[in-house]
């Protein structure tokens, strides 16, 4: 992908509040790269050296922690919980309750 994409991808990250969550679909989306949602799954899950995101706050389609049962999942879970989030038994996060952005909150 090109860096445009990365770049569009890690600014939307970055407004996501604590205690919210968003999907790697809704992110390519709003960046402008609708259906690339693995894009965004692969690009969380290697970020270079030095850069940052808050990555726990992003999760699969319909609330779901990806890769439930790994370590990363496990700590996915415990960071969300940190901020508030709650999850259902199986790793699921309510978007209606949690979701960002919320119809209001789009530019």
């Amino acid at each position: 992908m090109p860096p445009e994409f990365a770049r569009a991808v890690l600014a939307l990250v970055a407004r996501i509040p604590p205690g919210r969550v968003s999907t790697y679909g809704t992110l390519a989306e709003l960046a402008g790269w609708p259906r690339h949602s693995r894009h965004v799954g692969h690009l969380l899950g290697h970020l270079p050296d030095g850069v940052s995101a808050p990555w726990q706050r992003v999760v699969g389609a319909g609330g779901r922690i990806a890769r439930p049962g790994t370590p990363g999942a496990d700590q996915q879970r415990l960071l969300l919980e940190y901020e508030g989030v709650e999850l259902t038994a199986s790793g699921r996060v309510d978007l209606k309750r949690y979701g960002w952005p919320t119809a209001d909150e789009q530019d």
